[in-house]
């Protein structure tokens, strides 16, 4: 558990979740940069990949996300 004195602030799983998180929230990110630099090499097959990847992650996100919830509300699972 991520601890401040004799109180943990939030659980390992918690944790964990958030991280993963912010992972998926920094690579959406990251795709909004790998798809301008293939619009600007008018690669649309790189384009078209990149947009298909980023919406992986967004639905992957989301689905974290609501474990995440899950988790903060009860506890667990």
């Amino acid at each position: 558990m991520v601890s401040t004195g004799n109180v943990s602030a939030i659980s390992d799983l918690e944790y964990d979740l958030l991280t993963v998180l912010h992972n998926k929230a920094e690579a959406l990110k990251a795709y909004e940069s790998y798809i301008k630099d293939a619009q600007q090499m008018n690669s649309q097959p790189c384009v078209e990949l990149f947009q298909k990847l980023q919406q992986q992650e967004m639905q992957q996100a989301q689905e974290v996300r609501h474990h995440l919830q899950q988790v903060m509300e009860k506890g667990k699972m």
